[in-house]
């Protein structure tokens, strides 16, 4: 009887999947095109998955030893089932294969039922609790079916009364087993994300984030810029259509473990903002429905079944029932403590920023201080509107050299906007005094420099970011430098990342690097550290934007400090609250972000923190009942500094080392 009905079984099986597998299709190419490499991505998907994917699945070493076992054991319990019992090469060897595989495969899924007898709150729930019963009847099925091929049971053992009811329950195991896992693959289920998955990693949004052959994997987090020269080009996304269709794809992959919402700080804060229920909101935009049946944790203050939407119809209403609030994505702090725990590589910024230009561009949607933030930035390049003729103010006792009188250096120093702000100027002023004391050949653009625009680019403003940073282009392209240096890591990744796409190739370095970079070569000495216990704070835009976790570090080590590591730190460091232009939108929550941040600091038992980022100061220092003061690690490398008459050892001229950057 089996001997007949499993090939019936597993081509039907095969043949639904492909049917649910072109549906699904279809529904991702709906959306706009993108450019992909489809012979490159597919030959790039197996070492994606078995290296980048599992790097980050890695980091919880059970799951990622559930995941080996589960998955790999259904592959090759699946291509072994369709050689042995569909296309009946029932050879001892194969069969001897085929029971390892699927031994293998029932191991991992006894942990993963395991973890679903109370599984954490970060898990979706509803038809993910199935998915353990499903994998363990598919792999003990196909263990039981397959012990005739190497003479554990005879071949004719289903035939008679009494093995009639035998082969029944198996065909039963083997049809659930195969109901899951085949056409639910494809179809819709828990597993979904197997087959979306495989495919997103193979004609990924930024294929530049996965190692090549080499074994270097790349850093790609800089927006990508709208083509605004194109009247016919669309400026954001308004529907789930407007997505291009490898982001649809890419919301297809989630498998809602929850790793983002674990991580995320508006979550945390009680701000209507969950990324991982974002992402499924997305998949139920691109078929049509609400969000009543969606079962995980909701986002905060927003109750279930509320919320529905169409493939053609706004993600977000300006009146009546919308797919999602415009306030869920002003929530969004641009930290990318989602991205860099998703298991599945999905980019949820990317998402919200096309989401938020759609409203900013077309409907002038930015709420609270936003569009005051805008205009200031239009008229005046600079979002607190202050007069642009005032920028070096603060340094009027400093003479700093002016780019316009030298012309060519070795370090041009971006001040950002922090220029006119007091405390921010504090850090300008030590800043200065540390790459005198070293001998650094600088200067600055003065008032010719304007904002970066990256807080007019994470508002959605596409237009006057571009506007600025093209300006900006034009202003650096009239002089000669090796490098620009700057202690705000906004400006630091927009220069660096952003305005490559613009035409405006530089090298950064961020502060902390320099003066990493300063000490190691011999030009700066410091007094010994007399301080009490101290934290460092990562910024986002430093650390998890572009990986420069050491150098501050290695700074605070030099100035003979332990650091204190708080619980969250390097690529999980909790956001200070500053970033996406959060702030300026200012939606509410339960509590505030960078408050959940000193509480961190608090538990080091640290009195001081050392920061490397300007939101990050004034974040941490507007926090009421502080427990440790605030400063940057310039403040700190300024004030440990021993200069010539200290220690008698000759000081660096101001000779310049200059070299021309090609």
């Amino acid at each position: 009887m089996l001997e007949t009905l499993l090939p019936i079984l597993i081509f039907a099986a095969l043949a639904l999947a492909v049917l649910g597998a072109v549906r699904r299709i279809r529904l991702w190419r709906q959306g706009r095109p993108a450019r992909v490499a489809i012979l490159g991505g597919l030959a790039a998907m197996p070492r994606r998955y078995l290296i980048d994917l599992h790097h980050v699945v890695a980091r919880d070493k059970v799951m990622s030893n559930t995941h080996v076992a589960t998955a790999g054991g259904f592959v090759s319990a699946a291509a072994l089932m369709i050689l042995v019992h569909g296309l009946g090469f029932d050879t001892p060897l194969l069969g001897g294969l085929l029971l390892a595989a699927s031994t293998v495969m029932f191991a991992g899924s006894l942990f993963v039922a395991r973890r679903r007898l109370d599984p954490p709150a970060r898990l979706s729930r509803g038809p993910w609790m199935r998915l353990p019963k499903s994998l363990l009847a598919f792999s003990l099925g196909v263990f039981l079916i397959t012990l005739p091929t190497i003479g554990v049971l005879p071949p004719g053992f289903s035939q008679g009364a009494g093995h009639w009811l035998l082969a029944l329950v198996l065909a039963a195991l083997v049809t659930w087993g195969l109901g899951e896992m085949f056409f639910g693959m494809t179809w819709g289920g828990p597993m979904k994300h197997a087959f979306a998955g495989a495919l997103h990693l193979a004609f990924h949004r930024r294929p530049e984030r996965f190692s090549s052959k080499n074994g270097h994997a790349g850093r790609s987090t800089g927006l990508k810029a709208l083509n605004l020269e194109n009247p016919e080009a669309p400026l954001g996304v308004e529907t789930p259509v407007d997505f291009t269709w490898n982001q649809r794809l890419g919301f297809d992959a989630c498998v809602q473990c929850g790793r983002c919402e674990a991580v995320c700080p508006a979550f945390a804060a009680g701000q209507p903002l969950n990324p991982k229920k974002l992402i499924q909101d997305m998949v139920i935009g691109m078929v049509g429905g609400s969000d009543a049946a969606y079962a995980g944790s909701p986002y905060p203050g927003k109750p279930l079944g509320e919320h529905h939407g169409d493939p053609q119809g706004p993600i977000v209403a300006r009146q009546g029932k919308a797919l999602v609030d415009a306030e869920t994505l002003w929530s969004c702090t641009t930290c990318r403590a989602c991205v860099e725990e998703c298991p599945m590589m999905i980019e949820h910024v990317d998402a919200i920023v096309d989401m938020r230009r759609f409203l900013t561009l077309e409907h002038g949607n930015t709420p609270n201080k936003g569009a005051e933030v805008l205009d200031n930035l239009i008229a005046t390049d600079n979002p607190g509107g202050f007069d642009p003729g005032s920028r070096l103010h603060w340094a009027a006792d400093l003479d700093l050299p002016l780019m316009s009188d030298v012309k060519q250096v070795d370090v041009l120093l971006w001040l950002g906007d922090g220029a006119f702000d007091m405390r921010n100027q504090r850090t300008l002023r030590a800043l200065v005094k540390v790459l005198r004391a070293a001998g650094v050949d600088f200067a600055v653009l003065g008032n010719e420099e304007r904002d970066s625009g990256d807080v007019a680019r994470r508002l959605g403003d596409e237009a006057t970011f571009q506007s600025l940073a093209r300006r900006n282009i034009a202003t650096l392209s009239q002089y000669r430098f090796l490098r620009i240096v700057t202690c705000d890591p906004h400006s630091f990744h927009v220069l660096g990342n952003e305005y490559g796409e613009l035409g405006g190739n530089y090298t950064v370095s961020h502060h902390s690097t320099y003066i990493a970079e300063l000490h190691d070569a011999g030009r700066l000495a410091f007094a010994p550290w007399k301080g009490g216990k101290v934290t460092y704070h990562d910024p986002c835009y430093l650390g998890r934007y572009n990986g420069e976790y050491e150098a501050p570090r290695n700074v605070l080590k030099a100035l003979g400090i332990d650091v204190a590591e708080m619980g969250r730190s390097g690529f999980r460091s909790r956001c200070c609250g500053g970033g996406g232009g959060a702030p300026i939108t200012d939606i509410p929550g339960k509590q505030r972000i960078p408050d959940m941040r000193m509480n961190d600091v608090r538990e080091t038992g640290a009195e001081l923190v050392a920061v490397g980022c300007p939101q990050c100061t004034a974040m941490l220092e507007g926090v009421v009942d502080t427990p440790a003061e605030v400063r940057d690690i310039a403040e700190l490398v300024a004030d440990a500094l021993v200069l010539e008459s200290d220690s008698g050892r000759s000081k660096h001229r101001n000779q310049p080392a200059f070299e021309e950057v090609t």
